[in-house]
Protein backbone atom coordinates (compact mmCIF):
# COMPACT_ATOMS: atom_id res chain seq x y z
CA UNK A 1 0.00 0.00 0.00
CA UNK A 2 1.27 3.42 -0.93
CA UNK A 3 0.04 6.74 0.39
CA UNK A 4 0.77 9.82 -1.65
CA UNK A 5 -0.13 13.34 -0.60
CA UNK A 6 -0.76 15.85 -3.37
CA UNK A 7 -1.71 19.51 -3.29
CA UNK A 8 -4.82 19.53 -5.47
CA UNK A 9 -7.61 17.31 -6.70
CA UNK A 10 -6.31 17.77 -10.26
CA UNK A 11 -2.90 16.44 -9.17
CA UNK A 12 -4.59 13.42 -7.55
CA UNK A 13 -6.58 12.64 -10.71
CA UNK A 14 -3.45 12.89 -12.90
CA UNK A 15 -1.46 10.63 -10.55
CA UNK A 16 -4.34 8.11 -10.45
CA UNK A 17 -4.60 8.12 -14.27
CA UNK A 18 -0.89 7.39 -14.59
CA UNK A 19 -1.05 4.57 -12.04
CA UNK A 20 -4.07 2.98 -13.75
CA UNK A 21 -2.03 2.68 -16.95
CA UNK A 22 0.66 0.73 -15.09
CA UNK A 23 -1.84 -1.53 -13.31
CA UNK A 24 -3.81 -2.42 -16.44
CA UNK A 25 -0.75 -4.03 -18.01
CA UNK A 26 -0.94 -6.93 -15.53
CA UNK A 27 -3.84 -9.34 -15.39
CA UNK A 28 -5.08 -11.70 -12.70
CA UNK A 29 -6.03 -15.29 -13.31
CA UNK A 30 -9.08 -17.06 -11.92
CA UNK A 31 -9.20 -17.89 -8.21
CA UNK A 32 -10.91 -20.99 -6.90
CA UNK A 33 -12.04 -21.09 -3.28
CA UNK A 34 -15.57 -22.15 -2.40
CA UNK A 35 -16.41 -21.16 -5.93
CA UNK A 36 -14.46 -19.87 -8.90
CA UNK A 37 -13.90 -16.13 -9.26
CA UNK A 38 -13.10 -14.88 -12.75
CA UNK A 39 -10.68 -11.99 -13.29
CA UNK A 40 -13.58 -9.58 -13.98
CA UNK A 41 -14.87 -10.30 -10.44
CA UNK A 42 -11.55 -9.64 -8.67
CA UNK A 43 -10.18 -6.24 -7.67
CA UNK A 44 -6.51 -6.13 -8.64
CA UNK A 45 -5.89 -2.68 -7.15
CA UNK A 46 -7.84 0.14 -5.56
CA UNK A 47 -6.90 3.80 -5.81
CA UNK A 48 -8.66 5.96 -3.23
CA UNK A 49 -8.90 9.74 -3.32
CA UNK A 50 -9.96 11.65 -0.22
CA UNK A 51 -10.11 15.31 0.69
CA UNK A 52 -7.97 17.00 3.33
CA UNK A 53 -8.77 17.46 6.97
CA UNK A 54 -9.05 15.61 10.24
CA UNK A 55 -12.50 14.35 9.33
CA UNK A 56 -12.60 12.84 5.89
CA UNK A 57 -13.87 15.08 3.15
CA UNK A 58 -15.36 13.88 -0.09
CA UNK A 59 -14.06 10.50 -1.17
CA UNK A 60 -13.98 8.40 -4.27
CA UNK A 61 -11.72 6.09 -6.14
CA UNK A 62 -10.95 3.67 -8.89
CA UNK A 63 -10.98 -0.14 -8.80
CA UNK A 64 -8.78 -1.82 -11.39
CA UNK A 65 -10.30 -5.25 -11.96
CA UNK A 66 -8.36 -8.43 -12.69
CA UNK A 67 -9.27 -8.28 -16.38
CA UNK A 68 -8.05 -4.67 -16.73
CA UNK A 69 -11.50 -3.09 -16.57
CA UNK A 70 -11.83 0.04 -14.43
CA UNK A 71 -14.69 0.99 -12.08
CA UNK A 72 -14.73 4.64 -11.00
CA UNK A 73 -16.85 5.48 -7.94
CA UNK A 74 -17.74 8.13 -5.39
CA UNK A 75 -17.93 7.35 -1.67
CA UNK A 76 -15.95 4.99 0.51
CA UNK A 77 -18.41 2.82 2.40
CA UNK A 78 -21.43 3.21 0.14
CA UNK A 79 -19.79 3.37 -3.25
CA UNK A 80 -21.69 4.75 -6.22
CA UNK A 81 -20.34 4.32 -9.74
CA UNK A 82 -19.94 7.61 -11.57
CA UNK A 83 -20.23 6.06 -15.03
CA UNK A 84 -18.64 7.23 -18.23
CA UNK A 85 -18.06 5.66 -21.62
CA UNK A 86 -14.27 6.03 -21.41
CA UNK A 87 -11.74 6.14 -18.59
CA UNK A 88 -11.09 9.83 -19.23
CA UNK A 89 -14.81 10.64 -19.09
CA UNK A 90 -15.21 8.66 -15.85
CA UNK A 91 -12.25 10.46 -14.28
CA UNK A 92 -13.69 13.83 -15.32
CA UNK A 93 -16.99 12.87 -13.67
CA UNK A 94 -15.11 11.84 -10.52
CA UNK A 95 -13.27 15.19 -10.56
CA UNK A 96 -16.61 17.01 -10.81
CA UNK A 97 -18.16 14.92 -8.00
CA UNK A 98 -15.25 15.41 -5.61
CA UNK A 99 -14.64 19.03 -6.51
CA UNK A 100 -18.19 20.27 -5.91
Amino acid sequence: MDRIKVETLDDAIVRARDRIGDLRRGRLGSVKMLREFNPDQLVQARIEISGPGLLRGREGGIDVMGDGAVVVYRGSIRKREVGGDTLDEALERLRAELGS
